[in-house]
């Protein structure tokens, strides 16, 4: 292909190829040209013009392929815009003889298209300089189409198209002409002429006056008739061509009129209107032509054409945008509205029609109201909604005031408004939902009346009506979560008072169940209480049905609403009214067959009307207890639901003779019972009604066999049970398109109704499958045939084999035995039964049977596989593939193939082929490529021929996508195939008309299936790789050039695929540009944007994936394609100033398709994760221009008014400016949920932030930076900002807004609050906002703010005054007023929070203001703490002057509400503590009180947080000596306490919250042990003078060492310790481990979380002895000694330089504060004490000792400090008796014979501090035993020089030892001592000449043992005299050193020193640890 990449065709290269390389060779050559002549200058080009412009046109004759063509054509074009345009009227002309040219053979057709392409782009390009040749070009172009097949009309209207762009006005000659070809196109029986027709009139219409003047009601004609059996994109082209047309109209000035003197009326809005809907209501029949059927009144308006005028009103008003919208809002409403009023009964003639139009309505409103309006636009159009459904209202009371009740009831007015006020309301709800809580406003303006007119029309006599307002208040209540309780209050009261009113019985009911429905979407809840009341209603609205017979039916059904609405609140709301329910269901139905039989005799028409609604209520409430309240389904509950289901199935059977007896009446209501029925034996297992099975089985088959639809409406069955994938090659109608909510009617054709809510009013409380919008419910005709389905599939896997067989042989008969439509429809019905069977068993991993079920099956599904509809045959090819699954047997499978092999081969009709060729592909996607590839290959081998056959698009099409399928499944089997089916993708890519964009999906899919098992090899650099990767880019190339958006969307996903796993060869620059161009071609209008949903999801898909990787070039690409784009690219011009981001964000606010906006969402987080640091500014800017383009600041209080009167105003100035520059903004009145998202990204730049530069949080660094280089950037410069954004957010009128913007604000806070301000010394920079940051909170603690607002408001509050910003008590009072407010309202209780929410929501409220209380006080105490010793003496009077806050200042501000506080925190504690009791302990639960609301809380996070707030508060308050006090006295709350922490530590894993427990238990016990003392002490002052023997115990344990369990404070404590303890140390626990004794495992190093809390439980067990009686101590001793030497042995590892880990150094200093108790001293424990304590040494000897053969790997310094411990810290007699002391110096010697230096340095510094011991009897056995080894060891290093600073260590550390023992020792051993001691010393000196070539080591060593020598012979000067006599040499040696080295010593000295030093500190730091 490199070839390829030249000026001039390498003609040479290019005729070596066979034709498939050669297509594949132009088109990458002429791809290369394109961007070659772009490059190259003028004059190289037209060196080579002459030659170039023979090859491109020498190509025309080689039958080019549409890509080729389109892409010669262009280069034609650009070629002669560069070069010279003489030969170009040669070129014209040439193309003109192709056209003109006799020869109509199927293989000179490309030609004559290339020559037809080839004339509209060089007239795009080069325009008017082609002079008039123009009109012989359109005449002979416009001749040639007379005798055109659909290809060529196709081109030829495109080429028009591009003619007429590039001529502009100089076309008008030919204007006429071509509107007279377009308009019949535009009705061509091939759809995409007719798309291409559409954008030629499009074009047109730019300068053709007369298509938006005089010809205007024709053109509009024109498009209706091509709407008549039109596709989804004909629908899309003609109603963009119609609406643009019809505003044009409107708009236009007329520029020609006066010139031309032709008098050109004006036409207005309302001829317009009229217009539309004569489409809407008449379709192609026109207004004059009505045919006899119109005037008849019997035909009925196609759907399509109605669907198609529907998209041409939005797109109409789209095209003159949201102000014109605004300013026509009422005339527009008024015209739409009237479209379903009565004076046009065309439209609502049948329900099915009046479903369907009011659809069109509203989804006129919704893409108009909801697409192009702002918030406020959107407030004011919901007023004027209002209005009308006010004036419609007035209208219906006019007529039901009518005495005649014959009149009223049967009047036409009725009707006539009830369409109207459906779509009215159904439109308002959409509004408020999508305003959220910025719809505030709107309810609370009392002009509007929006509740009051809603509620109104709930008493409205159409059903639809009183359903549509229900709908419209649970919209309302989503919208608005505090309208939802008083609603619901209200529609009850009006519900009880109303009760004798058969509307307002229903009308208030759906109101109700709707309300109800809205409560699982409000966080925040209903009062627990609402359940009861609606119950108690429901009860009595059941037992009063039969009082009344006008007003049974209506009561039976409002109370079975009610129950089953009430369900969805789930089961904590649910759990107490279960009984009753029960009672309910069992009573609804007979007990017995008999009662049923006795009532089937006695009862009649009405009454079995009543009954069935009852009973299908029932049901229905009792499915919805089931779907929502899964957890209160126990085995019993089961067991209460079961005894009226037999008598419900028996019901079932007895329908059709009831239905016989009483006729049609009794139709609709035994349909919807059976479907009740049917849905809730789906929810139950089928084990629940085992002994029904075949009853219900046999109902169903009659169901399935005898429908009462007459039309097979397949779409509401059969997508569900197809494969998605597979949907594809269907309708696009059936993929995810904007249009969906009117195009699905099309789907179902034209007899059948599309859903709507008046089908089921029980769905009222369901949530939407879609997203938001209303419930739309099929008919009961179409559910229950759909229930049947999905219960067949169960029943029949569950039924005996014999009885199988027998209804598979059943149905299959059904389908031989009836004829024509109604065959089709049971064969439908039948195949969807089997398939849903097929679908079942294979998920349950089931079981066909025997082998003669498979004859039937076999059967039904071959004949669905040959039917007419594609949708059957795609589900039969599905359930064909699921068969073979089931019988799991690869012979039978190897038969299916083959009959699919068969029927392929001889088949000739595409029906058959189609079937069967997604049959072999559905195989293989569930049997993973039926593993042979013998197989394999003739799969691929039948499925390339069929993709050939170009006489049929659909088998090419089918073919295709199957074998995308088997691409998929076969893996890596398929890269042998790969090559050719590269090749053959894009020889069809290059060849396949662009008209069969079906085809082209397909080829799509393969190609993805194909990058997508080829996957990371593509990356590779061989030959045959790098071709593979050249043709996937080519094909890529032509996808994306290809007219149809979803091949545009396949080739987007194939590129990212590409991009993923070969990224280098992906072109970043060229992809990101298209991706671009889709997008801001689309984000000016979103329905006109590119229609297809599709194409924006693969955008963003692909746009996302980019940004993960490369975020910052995607970026720059996009703003450089903005510059460089000329003009045609102007939609979004400001995405030169506000880069892609900004459009992704100006994109985000105007989509609607929740998926969209998540990849949205995610591409702007990875682009702000990577990028938002470096380009900072930016970011801030869009973020703040978001925020800030609709912030409403009337609503705000504009200045503080406490600022007010203290005169300083100016403060708030700096908050409340508005923008008020020129320019105009970029972002217009984004909605709220884009500024929340705005918010949001605010706080994640402060994030980013914290990981970058640390200036970003340094004004002074950040100031001398920005000086340095002006391109620098720091957070910190952009604080104004921040408060700012934070200030409008908070204060907005969306609550989620306020939400964000005040966690904004906390984070601002919290990241800098301690920044100083270098100006003014001793202040931050956060200080000059105070100001802001008390306007920005005052809002949130309104009376109407909601909890969730005002807790966070509360958490900013704490942490404003925590942060120590402000430094004047006066100012900070304004923020702590908040505070104290809210404490006020909590105390109040119950009655003052608000009844609006559920109770859980006030507890929130309530921890919230406490949590922010604890965290106030805890600051307040740790500054008290950390001030108060200094403050004495430097707190002068400038201070006090200041008004700055003295330490004790925030503590008194704290003081006034601590008693109050205190008792609150407390009380949360304990409530939590009582919640997390285990379940055994329910029972111990009080009734009422905060537990009952922390049960239904459903916020657990809200609770974490607030038991840490608590902890901290009790910590701090134990810190202050009274609390400490009260709690030492008083062992019960101490108690009380303890078991709360322990419930708190069991139930919560969170580390922080485990510790910070402790430390309130620590607290506790030091409170305690100070109570002890004082008891003690306050006995011994009164019983001074008598005997100490009478003195009464103090202490736990008293007399008899007894504690009770539950009675004692230290028996609490150690069961706390021990929980965490074993928590993290397991082994600890004897039962665990199976042996009480020492088990031998090997040692663990813990988590640092872990090491912390293990540290922390022991330094509470060594404390607990000091609580205890002397008795008392000697019980508890065991236990912690057990625990302290269990931590030390589980937890001694060995760590390099032989450190201690945290839990050893933790154990050990337990063990000392153990062992030195005075408990062990008193006279009534030491013996017992002593006793104990040798045991516990023991322990420690056998540790070290290998247990059963396992050595263990435990640390011996840890062990030999232990005892050291030991030795140093008991009194002698624990540790002196021999055979214990005899131990512990056999572990001394054996220690020191370890090689570790470490351990020998150790050894030697724990040694020194033994022999020092002043008890002869502890020290002297110890140094009797191991000082001649420790002098055999020096002189050992004195023989071979230390040679390392260990060595050096170890012998300084055993100098030091034998030092010690000189200082020690008697009088006359002193001198064998020293003399020892000298000859090693002196060895060391070095003399004069020694000295300059020693090693620093040896050095180091002279100067220690000089010193030492200087040291020691000045005190022992007579041994020192002795010996140096005795020895000669030695004296010799030391004068030499000291004579030559005299000044070297004085200067050395000092390091000597500090050599010496850093052997003492550590031994120095292990004895200030443990000895």
């Amino acid at each position: 292909m490199e070839l390829a990449h030249s000026l001039l065709l390498n003609e040479e290269a290019y005729n070596q190829l066979g034709d498939v390389q050669k297509a594949e060779f132009i088109f990458d050559w002429l791809r290369y040209l394109e961007k070659l002549l772009l490059a190259t200058s003028r004059s190289d080009v037209r060196e080579k013009q002459k030659t170039l412009v023979e090859q491109l046109l020498s190509l025309l004759n080689s039958s080019p392929g549409p890509p080729t063509r389109k892409l010669l054509a262009k280069n034609l074009a650009i070629l002669y815009s560069i070069g010279d345009t003489f030969s170009v009227y040669e070129t014209i002309d040439k193309c003109n003889d192709l056209i003109r040219s006799k020869d109509d053979s199927p293989s000179y057709l490309p030609t004559k298209l290339a020559a037809v392409v080839c004339l509209g782009s060089l007239y795009k390009k080069l325009g008017r300089i082609l002079g008039n040749t123009f009109t012989d070009t359109v005449g002979n172009i416009l001749k040639a189409m007379k005798s055109a097949e659909s290809q060529g009309r196709y081109e030829i209207m495109l080429s028009l198209q591009n003619i007429l762009s590039g001529l502009g006005a100089a076309a008008t000659p030919c204007y006429r002409d071509v509107y007279k070809a377009a308009r019949s196109c535009l009705t061509d029986r091939s759809m995409a002429v007719r798309c291409a027709a559409a954008k030629c009139l499009l074009e047109l219409q730019n300068e053709a006056v007369f298509m938006w003047s005089t010809d205007l009601d024709s053109v509009a004609t024109l498009c209706f008739k091509s709407f008549e059996g039109s596709n989804y994109d004909v629908r899309i082209s003609v109603s963009k061509l119609l609406g643009t047309v019809l505003a044009k109209a409107i708009i236009s000035k007329h520029p020609g009129a006066a010139a031309s003197r032709q008098s050109v009326r004006r036409v207005s809005l309302e001829e317009v209107l009229e217009l539309l809907g004569t489409g809407f209501l008449r379709g192609s029949s026109g207004f004059l032509r009505a045919s006899g059927d119109m005037l008849k009144g019997t035909s009925s308006v196609s759907r399509d054409v109605r669907v198609g005028v529907t998209q041409a009103y939005v797109v109409f008003v789209s095209t003159l945008g949201g102000a014109w919208l605004e300013k026509n809002f009422a005339a527009f409403l008024s015209h739409t509205l009237s479209l379903v009023s009565q004076s046009h009964p065309k439209a609502t003639q049948t329900q099915i029609d009046a479903v369907c139009s009011r659809r069109c309505v509203s989804f006129i409103l919704r893409a108009t109201v909801g697409g192009l309006l702002g918030e406020k636009a959107q407030i004011a159009a919901a007023k004027d909604i209002c209005q009308a459904i006010w004036k419609l209202k007035k209208v219906m009371d006019a007529v039901m005031s009518d005495g005649n009740l014959e009149t009223r009831l049967g009047s036409a007015d009725v009707a006539a408004s009830q369409h109207m006020l459906v779509c009215a309301l159904q439109e308002l709800g959409n509004l408020v939902h999508s305003l959220g809580t910025t719809a505030a406003p709107l309810l609370q303006d009392s002009s509007a009346g929006v509740l009051d007119n809603v509620i109104s029309v709930t008493l409205h006599p159409s059903i639809s009506v009183r359903l549509a307002a229900a709908w419209c208040l649970h919209c309302i209540a989503v919208a608005l979560p505090s309208y939802l309780t008083p609603l619901l209050d209200r529609c009850l009261e009006r519900l009880t008072v109303l009760k004798s009113s058969p509307e307002a019985v229903t009308g208030f009911s759906f109101a109700v169940a709707a309300l109800l429905g809205a409560v699982k979407h409000c966080p925040l809840g209903i009062p627990h209480g609402k359940g009861k009341i609606i119950m108690t209603l429901a009860e009595d609205l059941l037992c009063s049905a039969a009082q009344n017979s006008r007003l049974s039916a209506q009561r039976t059904q409002a109370g079975w609403l009610l129950i089953a609405a009430l369900m969805t609140l789930g089961p904590a709301f649910v759990n107490h009214h279960l009984a009753r329910v029960l009672l309910l269901w069992k009573c609804v139905f007979p007990v017995s067959p008999k009662d049923l039989g006795t009532e089937k005799s006695r009862g009649d028409s009405f009454t079995w009307q009543v009954t069935l609604e009852g009973r299908a209520g029932a049901l229905c409430a009792i499915k919805s207890f089931v779907s929502h309240c899964g957890d209160l389904l126990t085995e019993e509950v089961i067991q209460h639901l079961l005894p009226p289901l037999p008598c419900a199935v028996d019901l079932l059977t007895l329908l059709s003779s009831i239905l016989k007896t009483y006729g049609s009446p009794l139709k609709t209501p035994s349909v919807v019972y059976r479907q009740r029925l049917y849905e809730l034996l789906i929810l139950l297992p089928p084990e629940t009604y085992e002994g029904y099975l075949c009853a219900v089985l046999r109902e169903l088959a009659a169901d399935l066999t005898a429908p009462d639809i007459q039309v097979a409406a397949s779409t509401f069955l059969l997508p569900r049970l197809c494969h998605q994938d597979d949907l594809l090659i269907l309708s696009p109608l059936l993929q995810d398109t904007d249009h969906r909510f009117i195009e699905e009617q099309l789907l179902l054709g034209n007899g059948i109704a599309c859903g709507s809510l008046e089908y089921d009013p029980y769905s009222i409380y369901e949530k939407d499958v879609e997203g938001d919008s209303v419930p739309k419910p099929l008919p009961p005709t179409l559910s229950v045939i759909s229930s049947a389905v999905k219960l067949f599939g169960v029943v029949c896997a569950h039924v005996g084999e014999a009885q199988r067989l027998l209804i598979l042989e059943q149905l299959l008969d059904s389908i031989k035995h009836t004829k024509g439509a109604r065959q089709q429809v049971v064969q439908l019905h039948v195949v969807s039964s089997v398939s849903s069977f097929l679908k079942y068993v294979a998920g349950s991993k089931g079981h066909l049977g025997p082998e003669e079920m498979r004859r039937p099956v076999l059967a039904l599904v071959m004949g669905a596989l040959e039917s007419p509809s594609p949708l059957l045959r795609c589900a039969a090819a599905e359930a064909w593939a699921r068969l073979a699954q089931v019988v799991d047997d690869g012979a039978f499978t190897a038969v299916l193939a083959q009959v699919s092999f068969d029927k392929l081969k001889s088949a000739r009709d595409a029906v058959t082929r189609t079937g069967h060729s997604l049959a072999l592909g559905s195989l293989h996607r569930y049997l993973g490529g039926i593993s042979s590839s013998q197989h394999l290959n003739s799969c691929v081998g039948i499925l390339y021929t069929l993709s050939q056959d170009s006489t049929s698009p659909d088998v090419q099409t089918w073919a295709l996508h199957s074998l995308s399928l088997i691409i998929d499944s076969a893996g890596p089997l398929y890269y042998t195939h790969a090559e050719p089916t590269l090749s053959l993708i894009i020889m069809l890519l290059l060849n396949v008309p662009p008209t069969h964009a079906e085809v082209h999906q397909s080829l799509g899919r393969c190609l993805n299936a194909l990058i997508t098992t080829l996957g990371p090899e593509l990356q590779g650099n061989s030959t045959s790789v790098s071709t593979l990767r050249t043709s996937c880019l080519l094909g890529c190339a032509v996808m994306q050039d290809n007219p149809d958006c979803l091949v545009q969307a396949q080739a987007i996903s194939c590129l990212q695929q590409l991009h993923m796993f070969a990224p280098r060869h992906v072109n970043l620059s060229s992809l990101v540009s298209c991706l671009c161009e889709i997008l801001l071609d689309n984000s000016v209008l979103v329905n006109l944007c590119s229609p297809y949903l599709l194409l924006r999801r693969a955008v963003l898909a692909c746009l996302r994936q980019l940004v993960q990787r490369e975020a910052a070039e995607v970026s720059e690409h996009a703003v450089m394609l903005a510059k460089d784009s000329r003009e045609e690219l102007t939609p979004d011009a400001n995405i030169r100033e506000v880069g892609l981001e900004g459009a992704l964000l100006t994109l985000l606010d105007k989509e609607t398709d929740g998926r969209l906006c998540h990849d949205i969402k995610e591409t702007l987080n990875h682009m702000l994760t990577s990028m938002a640091v470096d380009k900072l500014s930016f970011w801030l800017k869009l973020c703040k221009d978001v925020l800030a383009a609709s912030a409403d600041f009337t609503t705000v209080t504009c200045v503080d008014t406490m600022q007010e009167e203290e005169g300083d105003k100016g403060d708030d100035a700096s908050v409340l400016t508005i923008r008020n520059d020129g320019r105009p903004h970029p972002f217009t009145n984004p909605r709220w949920a884009t500024r929340v998202f705005a918010a949001e990204c605010v706080c994640r730049i402060i994030n980013q932030c914290e990981n970058a530069h640390s200036a970003h949080f340094d004004i002074a660094l950040a100031q001398e930076m920005k000086k340095r280089d002006s391109r620098n950037d720091f957070l910190v410069l952009h604080l104004a900002d921040l408060i700012r954004m934070a200030f409008m957010a908070a204060t907005d009128h969306s609550d989620q807004l306020r939400l964000s913007g005040l966690e904004t604000l906390l984070v601002v806070i919290r990241r800098f609050a301690t920044i100083p301000e270098p100006e003014f010394p001793g202040h931050v920079i956060l200080e000059q906002y105070q100001a802001n940051v008390g306007a920005a909170l005052r809002p949130a603690f309104t009376s109407e703010t909601p909890p969730d607002v005002t807790a966070k408001a509360c958490q900013v509050c704490s942490a404003w005054i925590a942060s120590g910003v402000v430094s004047d008590l006066n100012d900070l009072r304004r923020v702590h007023q908040l505070l104290v407010a809210s404490l006020t309202k909590i105390q109040v209780g119950k009655e003052a929070l608000s009844h609006l929410y559920n109770e859980s929501a006030s507890t929130m409220e309530i921890l919230a203001v406490l949590k922010a209380w604890a965290e106030v006080y805890i600051i307040a105490v740790e500054r008290h703490k950390n001030h108060k010793q200094p403050l004495k003496t430097t707190c002068s009077e400038e201070c006090v002057g200041n008004g700055s806050i003295s330490s004790d200042g925030l503590l008194d501000l704290v003081h006034a509400d601590l008693g109050t506080l205190s008792r609150l925190w407390l009380a949360a504690l304990q409530d939590f503590a009582l919640l997390t009791l285990p379940s055994e302990f329910a029972s111990q639960l009080p009734v009422e009180g905060i537990s009952v609301e922390f049960l239904c809380s459903l916020r657990s996070d809200a609770t974490m947080e607030s038991i840490t707030a608590c902890l901290h508060a009790l910590q701090a308050l134990l810190d202050v000596p009274w609390p400490r006090s009260k709690i030492g006295s008083d062992q019960d709350l101490g108690i009380e306490l303890l078991n709360v922490l322990h419930r708190v530590i069991l139930t919560r894993e969170s580390p922080s919250i485990q510790l910070a427990s402790l430390e309130v238990v620590r607290q506790i016990i030091c409170a305690a042990q100070e109570h002890v003392k004082e008891k003690r002490r306050s006995a011994e002052v009164d019983d001074g003078a008598a005997e100490k023997e009478t003195l009464p115990e103090f202490g736990e344990g008293k007399d008899t060492g007894g504690l009770v369990p539950g009675k004692s404070l230290v028996f609490a404590t150690l069961e706390l310790c021990v929980c965490i303890l074993v928590r993290q140390l397991p082994e600890l626990n004897p039962k665990l481990t199976g042996s009480p004794g020492v088990k031998a495992t090997k040692p663990q190093m813990l988590s640092e979380d872990g090491s912390r809390l293990v540290s922390a439980a022991l330094v509470i067990l060594s404390e607990l002895p000091a609580v205890c009686s002397p008795e008392g101590s000697i019980s508890i001793l065991p236990t912690i000694l057990y625990l302290t030497i269990g931590v030390l042995r589980e937890t001694a590892v060995k760590l390099p330089g032989g450190q201690l880990s945290s839990t050893v150094a933790a154990s050990l200093q337990a063990l000392k504060g153990i062992l030195s108790s005075p408990m062990a001293r008193a006279e009534k424990s030491h013996t017992a004490w002593t006793d104990l304590l040798r045991s516990a040494l023991t322990t420690v000897l056998d540790c070290w000792d290998p247990v059963a053969g396992t050595h263990q790997e435990l640390d011996e310094v840890s062990l030999l400090t232990a005892i050291t411990v030991f030795t140093l810290s008991t009194s002698p007699e624990v540790t002196t008796i021999p055979c214990l002391q005899k131990r512990c110096i056999e572990k001394f010697k054996a220690t020191l014979e370890i090689k570790d230096p470490m351990v020998q340095i150790k050894t030697y510094q724990l040694l020194l501090s033994i022999f020092q011991y002043p008890d002869p009897a502890v020290s002297y056995p110890y140094i009797y035993s191991l000082v001649s080894s420790i002098v055999e060891k020096l002189q050992e290093i004195d023989k071979r020089k230390p040679e390392d600073t260990t060595e050096l260590q170890i012998f300084q550390e055993g100098i030091k030892v034998l030092e010690a023992l000189v200082a020690i020792a008697e009088e006359q051993h002193r001198s064998q001592l020293v003399a020892c001691l000298l000859p090693i010393l002196i060895s060391f000196l070095l003399d004069e000449n020694a000295l300059g070539s020693a090693t620093s080591i040896m050095r180091n060593l002279h100067d220690f043992a000089l010193q030492n020598l200087m040291q020691i012979g000045p005190q022992y000067s007579s041994v020192f005299k002795s010996v140096m006599a005795s020895s000669p040499a030695l004296k010799a040696r030391l004068e030499a050193a000291i004579k030559g080295n005299q000044e070297s010593v004085k200067l050395k000295i000092p390091s000597s020193k500090h050599t010496k030093n850093s052997g003492k500190n550590s031994s120095i730091q292990l004895k200030t640890n443990f000895l």
